[in-house]
């Protein structure tokens, strides 16, 4: 099941979905198992340890130090991993707004973690880069 490649494709057909909820970055270093009570948006591994994508509320009841207060936007178009350009083109759409984004790509779709207090913002943002680029 391969996705979109076509750069200009993508951005006209995105439609941005702010998703519910808090999420914070939290991290484990090497070795710390994870709390069983934790079910993470994104784990990923690192040198240093592992990197948690949680809700907010489960960072605390874990009692995990956390960071980066932001809201999920996916971006609900299926698209390939290998295109070119799709993200390059958000993020700096975001940038020019001075604000701060971490995509994940994941299989079907790409999620953005933007400020939780701009997300509305960054919703109106992607909308209006789809609207542009469907000419």
């Amino acid at each position: 099941m391969a996705g979109e490649t076509n750069l200009r494709t993508l951005l006209a057909s995105m439609t941005p979905e702010l998703l519910d909820g808090i999420y914070v970055f939290a991290t484990l270093a090497s070795g710390v198992p994870q709390p069983k009570s934790l079910d993470p948006v994104m784990m990923f591994r690192e040198r240093e340890g592992v990197t948690l994508i949680v809700t907010e509320d489960a960072a605390t009841a874990a009692g995990l130090a956390a960071s980066f207060r932001c809201r999920m936007i996916t971006l609900n178009i299926h698209s390939s991993l290998e295109a070119v350009g799709f993200l390059a083109a958000i993020t700096a759409r975001l940038a020019a707004a001075g604000m701060g984004v971490n995509p994940v790509s994941a299989f079907y779709h790409d999620h953005l973690f933007v400020p939780a207090e701009r997300a509305e913002e960054a919703k109106g943002l992607l909308r209006e880069l789809a609207r542009e680029s469907a000419g």
